[in-house]
């Protein structure tokens, strides 16, 4: 797939969007396997369809109408040392360059960064449920916000599953999709055929 695919699949989710929302996808978690070695790492369904990142510790925002960026990536700060065990890692100049991110924030500043793009937002599509430790912190900042109610300041009014849409959109394929599972399947019959010679 290519990047052009991942935005055309984010422009689509935006326009089923309310203008005055937010939506907050984080990756799947690491598992490990034992001690400091982890399973091979597969990305979030959703986060994957809308982003084509694959690496760990990620959260994509979109904001649609947003002037600055409605594509926004929390994810690794680029290390090379941690690089050199864990893998490549895009980084912020990555996430823009490599994955079409309108901009790109360290996951490490999330707590400071996400919660002010909340302000004054009326509904957030989020999957509750998926992520505990993001379910809990998000709840958090919702409170702090309608803390602020007496200054002026709105507060998300409500939350809405995002996987109810986004599956809904996912059953329609793109011709690039169809091309692809296409491959997929000449590739599969010939390796069965090839066994069975």
């Amino acid at each position: 797939m290519n990047i052009t695919e991942f935005k055309r699949r984010r422009k689509q989710w935006m326009r089923m969007m309310d203008k005055n929302s937010i939506a907050i996808l984080p990756t799947a978690a690491e598992s490990v396997r034992n001690r400091d070695v982890h399973y091979p790492f597969r990305p979030d369904s959703d986060f994957y369809y809308l982003t084509g990142f694959d690496e760990p510790e990620a959260v994509a925002v979109l904001i649609p109408g947003r002037k600055h960026a409605e594509y926004i990536l929390f994810c690794r700060a680029k290390d090379e040392t941690k690089a050199m065990w864990d893998g490549p890692m895009a980084g912020q100049e990555g996430a823009v360059a490599d994955y079409g991110a309108d901009d790109s924030f360290p996951i490490s500043d999330l707590d400071e960064i996400l919660p002010r793009m909340l302000e004054e937002k009326s509904r957030i599509f989020y999957a509750m449920g998926c992520n505990s430790d993001l379910d809990h912190r998000l709840s958090e900042w919702i409170t702090k916000i309608k803390s602020k109610a007496r200054s002026g300041m709105q507060s998300p009014m409500e939350i809405v599953e995002l996987d109810h849409y986004l599956h809904d959109m996912r059953l329609y394929k793109s011709r690039s999709e169809i091309s692809a599972m296409r491959k997929a399947a000449n590739i599969s019959a010939a390796a069965h055929k090839k066994v069975m010679r």
